[in-house]
């Protein structure tokens, strides 16, 4: 028995959903996103309900239920919602810039470094410490959120670098420690 994948996904009002076989169109205040889910699951759209059913118990067929209904339900949290992804820059002179859609950090470098969100992605910076990315996509601003990060991981000896908020960097001691 699949926990995810049994679990009904209630539509929120100002959704709505067409679907072509096994292609998906979810719309909504935020955007819009489509999809192809497996054609071996059935999609079920009854009012403001939607299910999901598999033909069989074999162990493919039960990871593909719970990923399709989780997909299926990020696309329209995304869509009504909206999903976001805070980061911070930690350490001296390292700050963060808009310059129209475009982000340009100054994190140590000799030069700084420039990021363009994708379609459908938005960047806000609220200090310059502060970045946070949003968009109605799951996948696209996690992906931008991991680039952004990876352009200066947190180290363990100091703490600096670019972090998400709350995330907890071990730290660790240095040479002179002992």
């Amino acid at each position: 028995m699949s926990r995810i994948g049994n679990k009904i996904i209630v539509i929120p009002a100002g959704v709505t959903i067409t679907q072509d076989g096994n292609d998906v169109t979810v719309k909504g205040p935020k955007g819009e996103l489509s999809r192809t889910f497996s054609s071996d699951i059935k999609i079920n759209i009854e009012g403001n309900e939607v299910t999901f059913t598999r033909p069989n118990d074999s162990k493919e067929m039960k990871t593909i239920h719970g990923t399709t209904r989780a997909n299926f339900n990020n696309m329209v949290v995304g869509v009504s919602e909206g999903f976001e992804k805070a980061l911070e820059l930690i350490g001296v002179g390292y700050r963060a810039q808009l310059q129209g859609t475009k982000l340009v950090l100054s994190v140590g470098y000799s030069h700084p470094v420039e990021i363009v969100p994708p379609a459908g992605v938005t960047i806000e910076v609220p200090s310059n410490t502060q970045v946070i990315v949003k968009g109605a996509n799951k996948e696209h601003v996690g992906e931008l959120a991991a680039n952004i990060r990876i352009v200066r991981p947190p180290e363990p000896y100091k703490g600096k670098g670019i972090r998400y908020v709350g995330e907890y960097v071990r730290r660790k001691e240095g040479k002179t420690g002992k």
